[in-house]
């Protein structure tokens, strides 16, 4: 079966889900199709000039990018909300899962094996619009001859709106893994076998140095270094900024010159990524709760140790931020 046939069968048994947005395949391919039976000649002479894709070409600068690029926006951000709220569904206490039984909320979606079904549909939603942007892509460079479809790519990337960069797939990469791990008594026997979101996902240590690992598909596999590229060690507290890099909480807050008190918001816009030097990447920063929930039992000692020297250096940083509040209140 073609892939576009299959996407399209997708997007259909999604019906019940209203407004979910996706990659308009069939659509783009008939722009294509359009620029391919554009004049041979223009296309002729700008091939002799070194220029497969024609600078006039109204297809490459005002149709098929634009278009492509606001579904992409739209996926990623569909995405992003649906992944937040199932975790956050999945993290509440257990006075706010009691308050949502009160109001009616606890239905199927809200039992365990109901959180698994949607984060299994999140998955395949990420992973098959990330399939159908790359092969759109592929399309297009090789209709035009051109490079452009990977070079729109690294431009999405450098812009956040690539599906696969999201920390949301993060966190559903621990969120899995801890609902696999859930499943296991103290006698380590496995009680149930619940429904898999990833095939072949795991947290392994290379060189004793963490990676979250995934095969979403045979073509598309994702790997996440968890190494704080500040402290050198196992990231502890995890945050993701907005450029996609993760760190500890408290070296994010060093890098961006703020007290832990003030937090990652107060970060003055100019201060920048100690990776990749783009800046206004902290004001938006996720924490990574189900990534802190899987290296915490993963690395016992090495969490534990490195809670007390957090909590120290916490402890402290509040302290001074306190004393300099008073003096400034009491001018002296």
């Amino acid at each position: 079966m073609k892939f576009c046939k299959k996407y399209e069968e997708y997007m259909q048994g999604q019906k019940e889900k209203k407004n979910l947005p996706g990659v308009g395949f069939k659509k783009l391919k008939k722009i294509l199709k359009r620029c391919r039976r554009r004049d041979h000649r223009i296309a002729s002479i700008s091939h002799q000039h070194g220029n497969n894709c024609p600078r006039e070409c109204t297809v490459c600068d005002g149709t098929f990018f634009p278009e492509l690029l606001k579904e992409m926006e739209d996926v990623v951000g569909w995405f992003n909300e649906n992944a937040q709220k199932l975790l956050e569904l999945h993290l509440a206490s257990r006075f706010k899962k009691c308050l949502d039984w009160f109001k009616g909320n606890n239905n199927r979606k809200r039992s365990h094996l109901g959180l698994i079904q949607q984060g299994k549909d999140l998955v395949s939603y990420a992973l098959i619009n990330s399939v159908a942007i790359r092969k759109i892509l592929k399309k297009y460079d090789k209709i035009h001859e051109s490079s452009q479809g990977q070079a729109f790519k690294t431009q999405v990337q450098k812009m956040h709106i690539e599906i696969l960069q999201s920390p949301w797939l993060c966190e559903l990469m621990a969120f899995h893994i801890n609902l696999r791990e859930s499943q296991k008594d103290y006698s380590g026997a496995v009680l149930a076998s619940p429904p898999a979101l990833f095939d072949g996902c795991s947290l392994v240590f290379d060189d004793g140095k963490p990676l979250l690992s995934c095969e979403l598909s045979d073509s598309v596999k994702v790997d996440i270094d968890l190494t704080c590229s500040i402290c050198l060690d196992t990231v502890f507290d995890p945050i993701s900024l907005t450029c996609g890099h993760i760190y500890c909480y408290m070296c994010a807050c060093s890098a961006a010159s703020v007290n832990v008190v003030d937090g990652l918001k107060t970060a003055d816009p100019s201060e920048k990524c100690p990776l990749c030097r783009e800046v206004c990447v902290y004001k938006g920063a996720v924490h990574l709760d189900e990534l802190s929930i899987l290296l915490k039992r993963s690395c016992r000692e090495y969490w534990e140790e490195r809670r007390k020297t957090e909590r120290a250096e916490r402890l402290k940083q509040a302290k001074e931020y306190w004393d300099y509040q008073c003096r400034s209140f009491t001018g002296i």
